[in-house]
């Protein structure tokens, strides 16, 4: 039996726990009002007992919950709670702080209605704490803006349904994601928090911020919108979120324990009091106030809550009785919270930072930026499960209660909610858990898909009048759809998310033979097979294409029939791709042309017509390889950290065996570079942009080199050191090479020093022409020399990077070959917003495609079936985007519009302006009743909501109250998202 195996936490009786929780101190309404009382003279020293609860990471999220593979590593969340909770109960003056709610939440449900009382008075005295509140403690690198805001709704959701007002966190908490993003705080400063304070920071950009004391500032996480809607105070801790050397009192530390028995040969009282004070004066240089603050917890601790609080109860009274002795320090029981309001109380001015915090090293050669690109194929997957939850979110709000419980049975939204959420966790969506962890992530991804496509079922059969068998096909990726591949008549039914028309090229695997294909009024539309050529040992493949037209925020059903050879239909033979001859070879259409080296079979030159701009670019697939560590740093590239061996990549070839297909409704070139590398680049009718599908693994290592691919760009644009990235998804920061706004720079790694997350785009410009690359998952990207653009698609270690997760990179199963996108834009700049904006969007939230026989049934006798619907009576003008649309209760749904244009971003056709909407009688599925506006995880009234006040260094800001809401008048500024509450009446069925 593994150590400690058999250890049980022994709880007092309940009467016991009632009656010390009556006699805490303080017992009000949860907030700042019921913070401890400080000593204004002296240092305040504020010590934070808490545990940092990864939610998977060597283990699963369930091992971790119940304590299972302790071989693997000791943690068990369901004791630690246990744990806390007598802790707390044995002394009124202790506190503590809760983070993760994908872990407290199936605690909690888990016991008595006693024990949950007593929580709640816990709760109220402000002794627990909950910091962050979301699901998860995200990540920030490799997350979608979406994502982050629904995995925070749903933790806060359900700590407001549980705990009121006195469980509602005020303070951000992310003391372990891998760098930190404008946007986060964005986002944070506009969910209500009133400051935010985070563990992990650059080792040079701390020493510069000890020495001009700027640990604590505020961050303008914004530049569109107003001063200070976007802004937060934003501070460092100083000891990342460990315990200070040699303090550390938990089953998984080797620290003394305070010894206060002079008698005792290991009495310790003395030296650790004067440690301590030392340490604290120290520590409190660094920091404009006279508050300072220590974490006491780390990793999966308080497992033992007894000998923590045991011994920071000595600790406080031994430092504490030194003030009689002249010290000036004063050590408290505290939480995140309190702490802030003391700063907030100090009334100082503050710096202001307008950047973010990536990359980030915590050494010499040591940058963290490889995770920004690890396991492609989960990324991915996560970002398919985003799109296809707001799918699912959207049709359960047009249907109504019928969606959840329909003839498809029982639908729900809320497995994949919970999956999505955990996805976001700073070690999942990142790639850096362990191989089984990963597995497990994707299990919960897939889990969580079942239980949505039922409500699908249920919400289309609903709208459409129509009950089918609906088939939902989940390997489109690699062209694998049971019914289209083998039934003679079927039906497409395409489901748009977005709130304006779109226009989608459809592409099914069928077998052989010729089809026709009917648009929702019964026409012919054109259609084409294309016969595609095997990939990994599979068989030759046709793939049936036909263009499709879909309403807002609605559905249009297709009908596909196989025909005979004498259909008129079948006078269009399937088109396989032809091998070229060595010519130059052009594909384009009516706004695109791009041209091929006849040589090399590369990309060499992309034109737009429409605006007349022509701009050579060389594509083409490179590799790195993977330090292991060298005579300058034994940092090996891994999981978290990337550090190439050479600063110049390898060709994947210099050269690539074509085949081109041209058909009236795409034109492709299909480029093979390697048994492990391919593309194929395409042009559809009426597309502005050029698609590049890449498919690159498995990455051999039979040579003992690990490697890491990248699609790279190459132009003549002189671009002076600078490019541009998103910050998850919303808004553009410009980098430069070798370059921090805030402090000046020793680069010691020209390649990975420059490598910064790229979640939907990066782009180039020399101020009159710009490149732009948008991606279909987060990758990481840079800008390595002038004119030339670089994206990191895969890649395969064979070192761990000494982080903790203690294997390599080797991406086992399916995650070991990936096929992704880069869609590529060449405009002016003024034109350039417009394109990026709407194009991600579409990338995003893609349509949905459905499949059914077409033998079906109406769904009722009354019912009239429809082939076409949309859930709006007026789209969307192009800058709103419809962010959320979901079902919150039994009468309510929750609705999102954001302005998705940065302040003064387009210049051509207006699309930064403000915009107003009219949201009465907007959807067509239900009337709005009444509309409540909220803040943005949509815990709390936005009338009634209030943060903290800070002074910026910069100058006093204005505080306006928020207008009054009418909903005939809605006003949306530029990057501005609001959230509401609607009160709804669904319409009957037809």
């Amino acid at each position: 039996m593994a150590a400690g195996g058999c250890r049980s936490a022994r709880r007092p009786p309940l009467c016991f726990l009632f009656v010390l929780l009556l006699a805490a101190p303080g017992a009000r309404a949860a907030g700042y009002q019921t913070c401890p009382p400080v000593k204004p003279d002296m240092l305040n020293v504020h010590l934070l007992a808490h545990t940092h609860d990864d939610v998977g990471w060597l283990k699963t999220v369930d091992q971790y919950f119940y304590g299972i593979r302790n071989d693997i590593q000791h943690a068990g969340v369901q004791y630690i709670l246990d744990s806390v909770l007598s802790a707390l109960a044995a002394e009124p003056s202790r506190r503590f702080v809760y983070v993760e709610m994908a872990f407290f939440s199936r605690w909690w449900r888990q016991q008595t209605n006693a024990t949950q009382e007593i929580v709640r008075d816990l709760v109220r005295q402000g002794r627990l704490e909950f910091a962050n509140g979301g699901w998860v403690m995200n990540d920030e690198a490799a997350t979608h803006y979406g994502a982050i805001v629904d995995q925070m709704t749903l933790g806060l959701r359900f700590l407001e349904d549980t705990f009121g007002s006195d469980g509602r966190p005020r303070v951000a908490w992310h003391i372990d994601p891998f760098g930190h993003s404008r946007e986060q705080a964005s986002l944070f400063a506009q969910m209500g928090f009133d400051g935010f304070f985070f563990g992990r920071l650059d080792y040079q950009d701390k020493q510069v911020r000890k020495e001009k004391l700027e640990m604590e500032q505020l961050w303008r996480g914004s530049s569109s919108l107003k001063p200070p809607t976007a802004d937060l105070f934003t501070g460092v801790l100083p000891n990342g979120y460990n315990p200070p050397d040699n303090l550390c009192w938990d089953i998984l530390c080797v620290d003394a324990p305070v010894v206060e028995d002079p008698q005792s040969p290991e009495y310790n009282a003395d030296k650790l009091v004067h440690y301590f004070l030392k340490l604290a004066k120290t520590q409190g240089q660094y920091y404009r106030t006279k508050h300072t603050v220590m974490t006491m917890g780390s990793d999966f601790q308080y497992e033992n809550a007894n000998l923590w609080f045991k011994n920071l109860d000595k600790l406080i009274r031994l430092v504490n009785a030194e003030q009689v002795n002249g010290s000036r320090v004063h050590v408290l029981y505290s939480t995140p919270a309190c702490y802030l309001w003391e700063l907030n109380k100090a009334n100082l001015t503050w710096s202001v930072k307008e950047d973010d915090f990536f990359p980030y090293a915590d050494g010499p050669h040591m940058f963290w930026t490889g995770y920004f690109s690890s396991r492609p194929a989960l990324k991915r997957y996560e970002r398919l499960s985003y799109n296809f939850l707001q799918v699912c979110n959207q049709l359960e709000a047009l249907a109504g209660p019928a969606a959840a419980a329909g003839p498809y049975g029982a639908g729900s939204s809320a497995p994949l909610q919970e999956a999505m959420a955990v996805l976001q966790h700073h070690d999942a969506v990142c790639g850096t858990a362990k191989q089984h962890v990963t597995d497990d992530y994707a299990r919960q991804l897939a889990a969580g898909w079942g239980p949505c496509e039922v409500l699908l079922s249920n919400a289309l059969s609903r709208l459409s009048g129509f009950k089918e068998v609906f088939s939902f096909c989940r390997s489109l990726n690699v062209s694998v759809c049971p019914l289209s591949q083998s039934a003679s008549r079927f039906q497409v039914i395409i489901y748009n998310p977005l709130g304006r028309t779109v226009d989608h090229m459809v592409r099914l695997p069928v077998s052989e033979g010729a089809f026709a294909v009917n648009d929702p009024d019964g026409k012919t539309v054109p259609s084409a097979v294309v016969v595609l050529p095997g990939f990994y040992h599979q068989e030759d493949h046709s793939e049936l294409l036909f263009a499709a037209r879909v309403p807002a925020l609605g559905f249009s059903i297709y009908s596909v029939a196989r025909v005979s050879s004498r259909h008129p239909e079948a006078r269009t033979k399937a088109v396989r791709p032809q091998i070229s001859q060595g010519q130059v070879l052009v594909i384009k259409n009516e706004y695109i042309r791009a041209t091929f080296n006849p040589d090399t079979g590369l990309l060499m030159k992309i034109e737009n017509i429409d605006q007349k701009l022509v701009l050579p670019v060389d594509q083409g697939f490179f590799w790195y390889n993977a330090s292991t560590g060298n005579k300058e740093s034994k940092q090996a590239s891994g999981a978290y950290i990337f550090r190439p061996s050479q600063k110049r990549p390898m060709p994947v070839s210099r050269w690539a065996q074509t085949r081109v297909v041209k058909t009236a409704l795409v034109q492709e070139i299909h480029q093979n570079f390697s048994a492990w590398c391919s593309q194929v680049i395409r042009l559809y009718p009426g597309q502005r942009h050029l698609e590049l599908e890449w498919t690159v693994g498995p990455i051999p290592h039979d040579d003992g080199w690990g490697k890491e691919v990248i699609s790279r760009f190459d132009t003549r644009l002189n671009t002076k050191g600078r490019f541009y990235t998103d910050s998850n998804g919303r808004e553009i920061l410009e980098r430069r090479r070798d370059y921090r706004p805030t402090w000046k720079l020793n680069q010691t790694e020209p390649v990975a020093g420059n490598y910064y997350p790229v979640n939907s785009r990066i782009y180039i410009t020399d101020g009159a022409t710009q490149l732009t690359v948008l991606t279909d998952r987060s990758q990481g990207g840079s800008s390595l020399q002038d004119g030339s653009l670089e994206l990191m698609v895969h890649r395969r270690l064979l070192e761990d990077d000494s982080r903790g997760v203690g294997e390599p990179l080797l991406e086992l199963g399916s995650g070991q070959v990936v096929r992704g996108r880069h869609l590529v834009l060449l405009d002016r700049v003024g034109r350039a917003a417009a394109g990026h904006r709407l194009l991600a969007e579409e990338v995003v939230l893609a349509p949905q495609i459905v499949l059914s026989s077409g033998h079906g049934t109406t769904y009722h006798p009354e019912a009239i079936p429809q082939t076409q619907y949309s859930g709006l009576r007026r789209e969307l003008p192009p800058s709103v985007h419809l962010l959320t649309l979901a079902r919150w209760g039994p009468e309510t749904v929750l609705l999102r519009l954001e302005h998705q244009f940065a302040k003064g971003e387009d210049s051509c056709r207006n699309l930064s302006a403000p915009v107003t909407l009219d949201l009465q009688n907007l959807f067509s599925a239900f009337t709005i009743i009444h509309l409540q506006e909220t803040t943005l995880a949509a815990n709390q009234p936005r009338a009634s909501a209030s943060r903290l006040k800070w002074t910026p260094d910069t100058g006093p800001i204005a505080h306006p109250t928020p207008p009054v809401l009418d909903p005939a008048s809605v006003t949306l500024q530029p990057m501005e998202i609001r959230t509401f509450l609607a009160q709804v009446q669904w319409k009957r069925d037809s």
